[in-house]
């Protein structure tokens, strides 16, 4: 069985005594932090694929591959070390990585049709 435990923070704020609004005001700061991080990860990610994208360009301009396997190795054991050290579920950063990266291969795949159609004009 998982043992539950609240931040002290939040037990005080969110004490047996307290009433409905306190509780919902807690409810609205948690949810207002939360969106905060939903905001920066869309801007962290934005970012990545930008850089990405300039990969997959330099890729195709030098005849790469979009994927490279070991390389995504790497990343897999780096983000779940990562996700250890964080206190984070590594399969769940594996599966999120594995979804981003999927995209990432999606768009250098892409750009590498691109660059072909062009180089046969």
């Amino acid at each position: 069985m998982t043992e539950v435990r609240l931040d002290t923070a939040l037990a005080d704020a969110v004490s047996v005594d307290a009433g409905p609004d306190a509780v919902h005001a807690e409810l609205l700061r948690l949810r207002d932090s939360i969106d905060n991080m939903d905001a920066a990860l869309v801007h962290l990610l934005a970012e990545r694929f930008k850089i990405t994208q300039q990969v997959g360009v330099l890729k195709a301009e030098h005849g790469l591959p979009p994927a490279d396997p070991a390389r995504e190795g790497q990343q897999i054991a780096r983000l779940r070390s990562l996700a250890e050290q964080a206190r984070l579920d590594p399969e769940f950063a594996e599966k999120f990585l594995g979804f981003v990266v999927a995209e990432v291969v999606r768009h250098h795949e892409a750009i590498a049709d691109s660059s072909r159609t062009a180089d046969q004009t």
